[in-house]
């Protein structure tokens, strides 16, 4: 009896807590819709990523636990997202469809009180930010296995949108089917990047059946939602969207797969103090020249995290370098680097600084 009565007593004090955390909820939530109210009046933009990023590094720097940190950070985006739908509905175009990877990115960037609309195509979300229909968008960039998404960097070099904000997403493939048994697969369908990710597994415990390229992973369980003989490579989260079970969970060949998004706006981001900064840039083509492209930044210590070369489609073997660097483009170093570089290009342009994942 004494046990009970504890387990009530504590139990009561909990509740009273969660009380006391709606209320403290409300009373917040009453204060962003002023705040929204004194930006409508002086015409200030209603998100700024910045105050976001200091209520986070606060709260965290304040947590003296046992509350886990990262779950600090989780439950302070949903509130700030919904606080955000107070003030004005934020719109944010990804790469869809729904319960893909992209759209995962998404809510872990921006929670889900934020109207995320769900695109064809990576030019389709360029489209939806360039014509202000979306305030955001989402876009893959970079996968730690496969590579680089060339269809993003190809858009950067036609848009003037800018990079705000990088989100990294692990990435696990699970196997789905209607039944959930493994004998049952006949067919396999997915994205081409998830089965280049899964191909070791499929060789081994699939061998024979064949694969089917689709556009997306979600679009693979969806077509799986109809056919019990298919199997889908797809995340836990596309398995409740579309009803299937998990036939084999993360049967991705490497661990540690990581996809990287991009946040791309019509504004560059403010200095964070721990930026990365993207830019584009043709070189000239002369003898020793990848060299003088490189000493800018070599000679002012500024660390290069990515180079990476295209093809410029309108002139036979000519390329386009796509580089990745730390710091801000406000950062004296940075700028006079940059500004260094341009002596030997046809064209540099800046993507954004923007603060780096965590």
């Amino acid at each position: 009896m004494s046990a009970t009565r504890n387990l009530d007593a504590l139990r009561r004090e909990i509740d009273a807590i969660d009380d006391a955390i709606l209320d403290l909820l409300n009373r917040r939530a009453g204060l962003v819709m002023e705040v929204g109210q004194v930006k409508t009046a002086e015409k200030r933009d209603f998100h700024v990523p910045n105050r976001e990023r200091e209520i986070y590094e606060r709260l965290l720097a304040h947590n003296t636990g046992p509350f886990p940190a990262e779950a600090v950070k989780s439950v302070f985006r949903e509130i700030i997202s919904a606080s955000l739908a107070l003030e004005a509905p934020m719109k944010v175009a990804f790469l869809g469809p729904r319960a893909t990877f992209t759209h995962l990115a998404t809510m872990q960037h921006f929670g889900l009180a934020a109207e995320l609309v769900a695109q064809k195509s990576i030019p389709a979300v360029f489209e939806e930010v360039e014509k202000g229909r979306a305030l955001y968008g989402v876009v893959p960039v970079e996968n730690s296995t496969e590579g680089m998404v060339s269809h993003t960097l190809d858009m950067f070099m036609e848009s003037d949108l800018k990079i705000n904000a990088e989100v990294l997403l692990e990435v696990s493939h699970d196997l789905l089917s209607r039944t959930g048994r493994l004998d049952d697969v006949k067919k396999v369908y997915s994205h081409p990047q998830a089965i280049a990710q899964c191909r070791k597994w499929l060789d081994d415990n699939l061998p024979g059946v064949p694969v089917v390229d689709v556009a997306s992973t979600a679009l693979a369980a969806q077509i799986v939602s109809e056919d019990y003989a298919a199997a889908a490579i797809a995340s836990e989260f596309a398995a409740a969207q579309y009803d299937l079970k998990v036939v084999r969970t993360r049967i991705e060949d490497q661990v540690n797969n990581f996809t990287r998004f991009l946040v791309i706006g019509r504004k560059m981001a403010d200095r964070s103090g721990d930026d990365k900064t993207s830019l584009m840039f043709s070189v000239k083509d002369e003898p020793g020249i990848l060299y003088r492209m490189l000493e800018p930044f070599a000679s002012r210590g500024v660390n290069l995290s990515k180079i990476e070369s295209r093809p410029l489609k309108k002139k036979a073997w000519e390329y386009i370098f796509y580089l990745d660097l730390a710091g801000h483009i406000t950062d004296p170093v940075v700028a006079e680097a940059v500004q260094d570089l341009g002596r030997y290009c046809q064209f540099v342009k800046i993507l954004g600084s923007y603060p780096r994942a965590k």
